[in-house]
This record gives structure tokens, C-alpha cells and sequence, in this order.
């Protein structure tokens, strides 16, 4: 397979599939604004059919989690392959039942059937306003307490008796996998979720008083994992049928949201095992199961590309980008992550630390090598930018936010959905 060619002064030398999916197949960097998200819709529909798959062979519904990725230009594309989306919150929720679900199932121009779409909405406590609302955009809506359930209930069930509606509670299985401390749903503390000794404590609060706390919950949901593999969900769901089996066997319970974190388009990724998992837990328990995938959706799909303005010297040689870590990629300075550069090298002879422009000491998004010299203008190129990227910029110091544009390695097309606008900075403070 030829390696792709590019115009870019520093050209990726990977080929132009990227562990098995299409990526970026003559893409030019210089054909965008800078800075610029760009996703490549082909590398999606790879994606998109691995998760395809895993639904049809396993029998579970699949949706996009909206908190890793939230881009409307390309919620058609989703709609072909995913049974609906997750929200946070009220615009997300609005954002899934306006933009994502719609239009209704039907048929597609090709004659192919568009699937129905569910919106599922959790949030750690709800505001009665915000409440009212998710009650309208919601299919799905998921509580994080018993405690308050109950006190929302009479809402809840009232408004189910005008349309579908379906409650659930989250619970916590107190299996903590995860690497980085701030992802991690299970640790000591966590505000996600309830475990099986604060269930039995709140159950039994309300039982005194002749209530029955569970009475109109038939979902439980959980999500513990971050970047993990389906020998991790096999582990989480032994703590999860050791805690809450009891539970899981109530006939009132109808389905179990297996949440995200599951790294199911990596190429190690063991998909057997995931779909066995799935069939297991759906014929034991007779219950629904949903996997609400969100980087697993997206990841390898898109870059950030980015210009360089300036090289200056402070010890070391410096690259001042017109892209921003504390604005544009967040994540470099939340958690241990370091994203790639196209044409970086380990050892390189031409070493630099790039930063972005903003007043913050420590807008730095790492130290690259390069095995030539940098030059003012060059294009840089960061590799998977799209999840929790476009969701989590600012415009901090007045940085514009970064163009977005598609590219198609299926086809050869580019199309720029959207350029900065002043708007977009002057409308956050009123």
C-alpha cells in the first residue's frame, strides 16, 4: 500500500489506513484554515461498522455518548449505524433530540432502513427546571440516588403517562480500573453512581416510611471503564452481578446500559469476548443491554492542524503554534496524555517545544523532534483530535476556536463547516 502524499512541509510516512481504517488518503494540510479540526467521514464509517457489528451479532443497542463528540454535520452519517445518543445535560439532550434523532426512522435514499433513534440523558442531580425539559427530550433518563428519585418520581411517572419514558438508576460496582485517578468512576468517593451499601441504607430509609424506592426504575447503568478492553468489562461485571445480582433479577428490571469506555474499533480490542459478554448478560438476567461508546466512536478520525508562527530561543528552541493546549486540546494538560505530531520523530536532530499563544505560562503541548528544522509557516498536524476536543474548547484569551472542516478519503471531497466567528466569543459573557 503507497504511502500518502502531501503537500505538507512535514508529510506523515504511515500509509494512508490507520490500523485498518481509511486515514486522511491525500489529504493536503495546506487546503484548510489554520488553525482546523478536520475529520475524515471514511475513517468514521469504519468506526461506525465495527460498531454496527458488535449490535447485530451480540443484540445490543449502541449510541454515541455526545460528551466525546458532538458534531451535528455528521449525526446523519451516525444515524445509519447507531440505535441513538447519551447527553449530560439539558443541550446535550436538546442537541440529541433536535439535531441527532431526527429525522424519524425511515428509508434512506439508497432504499436502506434508518434506524429509530433513543435519546438517554444521566446527570449526577437534576435541577427541577432543568428536569422538566429532559423530560420532554429524553427517552431514557437515568438517576444517580434513590433519595432522589423518590423525590422526583411523581414528576417522572406523570410525565411518562403522555409519552415513553424510561427511569433508571446508576450504580456504582466498586471495580476500579482506571489508570488516571480523575476518570475513574469507581474510586474512593466517587460521586458517580451508588454502591450496593448506600442502595441498602437509602432503600431501607424509605421502606420505614412505607415506601417502595425501586417501584417505576426498570434500567440499570453503569460506566466505569476509560480506554479499557472487554477483559475489563468482563472483570467489572463480576463485582456488578456480585453486588447487584439480586437486583438484576427483579423482573422489574428490563435493561442494563454497560455505559462506555469500551476501546471496541482498537485493533487488539477483543470483540468475541465483548459479544459473549453481552449474550451472557442478556439471556441470564432477560434484560436489554446498551453500550454507549464515545472515543471507541471516533477515535482515529480526526487532526488538528495547526501553523507555525514563531521560533524562538529560551534554553531550548521553541514553536509558537496558532493552536492552544489550555484552549484547543485540554486534555494535554488534564491527564498524562501527549498527542502525536505528524513528521515528529523519536531522537530527531531538531528538537522543539511547542505552545500555543495564550498568556498562560503553561500553554505548552509537549516537546516534539523533528528530523529537519522548522521554518515560520510550516503546517503541523496533531493526530486524533477528534474526541473530547471540539467538545471541550474554550475561547479562553480571546483564541478564536478552530475552524471545522470534513474530508472524505473515500472520495477526495473537503468541505469547511465552519469558520471562528467574534459571535462565538462575545455571546459566552452576555
Amino acid at each position: 500500500m503507497s504511502p500518502v502524499e502531501r503537500t505538507s512541509p512535514l508529510a506523515d510516512p504511515r500509509p494512508y489506513t490507520l490500523e485498518g481504517r481509511p486515514y486522511f488518503q491525500g489529504f493536503d494540510p495546506g487546503a484548510v484554515p489554520s488553525p482546523c479540526y478536520v475529520v475524515d467521514r471514511a475513517a468514521l464509517r469504519w468506526n461506525l461498522e465495527v460498531l454496527r457489528d458488535i449490535g447485530d451479532q451480540s443484540g445490543a443497542s449502541v449510541l454515541l455518548a455526545l460528551k466525546a463528540f458532538a458534531l451535528p454535520q455528521v449525526f446523519p452519517l451516525f444515524r445509519e449505524y447507531l440505535d441513538g445518543a447519551c447527553a449530560s445535560g439539558i443541550y446535550e439532550a436538546r442537541l440529541a433530540r433536535h439535531e441527532f434523532a431526527s429525522p424519524p426512522a425511515g428509508k434512506l435514499p439508497d432504499g436502506r432502513s434508518l434506524r429509530p433513534c433513543t435519546v438517554h440523558t444521566f446527570n449526577p442531580a437534576y435541577r427541577d427546571e432543568d428536569l422538566k425539559e429532559l423530560l420532554e427530550t429524553s427517552d431514557h433518563l437515568i438517576f444517580n440516588s434513590l433519595d432522589q428519585w423518590v423525590a422526583r418520581r411523581d414528576l417522572c411517572l406523570g410525565a411518562a403517562e403522555t409519552r415513553p419514558l424510561t427511569f433508571g438508576l446508576r450504580v456504582n460496582p466498586e471495580c476500579s480500573l482506571g489508570r488516571v485517578a480523575i476518570y475513574d468512576p469507581c474510586a474512593p468517593g466517587s460521586r458517580l453512581g451508588i454502591t450496593a451499601r448506600e442502595l441498602e441504607r437509602q432503600r431501607q430509609s424509605h421502606s420505614r416510611q412505607g415506601i417502595n424506592p425501586l417501584e417505576g426504575i426498570s434500567e440499570l447503568h453503569f460506566h466505569t471503564l476509560c480506554e479499557d478492553s472487554a477483559e475489563a468489562l468482563e472483570e467489572t461485571l463480576e463485582a456488578l452481578e456480585e453486588r447487584f445480582g439480586e437486583l438484576l433479577r427483579n423482573p422489574a428490571i428490563t435493561s442494563l446500559n454497560m455505559g462506555g469506555g469500551h476501546h471496541i474499533t482498537k485493533p487488539d480490542y477483543n470483540r468475541a469476548l465483548l459479544k459473549e459478554l453481552i449474550t451472557r448478560i442478556r439471556r441470564r438476567y432477560e434484560v436489554e443491554v446498551l453500550l454507549e461508546p464515545g472515543e471507541a466512536a471516533v477515535i482515529h478520525t480526526g487532526i488538528l492542524v495547526s501553523t507555525v508562527l514563531d521560533l524562538p530561543q529560551n534554553d531550548t528552541a521553541l514553536a509558537i503554534m496558532d493552536t492552544s493546549a489550555t484552549a484547543h486540546m485540554p486534555d494535554t494538560l488534564e491527564m498524562p496524555y501527549r498527542a502525536e505530531v505528524w513528521g515528529s520523530t523519536q531522537g530527531g536532530e531538531y528538537r522543539y517545544r511547542l505552545g500555543g499563544q495564550t498568556c498562560l505560562a503553561g500553554d505548552v503541548i509537549g516537546d516534539y523532534s523533528f528530523s529537519s528544522p522548522l521554518q515560520r509557516g510550516d503546517r503541523l498536524v496533531f493526530d486524533d483530535m477528534s474526541h473530547y476536543t471540539m467538545v471541550k474548547t474554550t475561547s479562553f484569551n480571546g483564541m478564536p476556536l478552530p475552524a471545522i472542516a470534513l474530508w472524505d478519503s473515500a472520495d477526495q471531497t473537503l468541505e469547511v463547516v465552519r469558520l471562528p466567528r467574534y459571535e462565538d466569543f462575545r455571546a459566552r459573557l452576555g
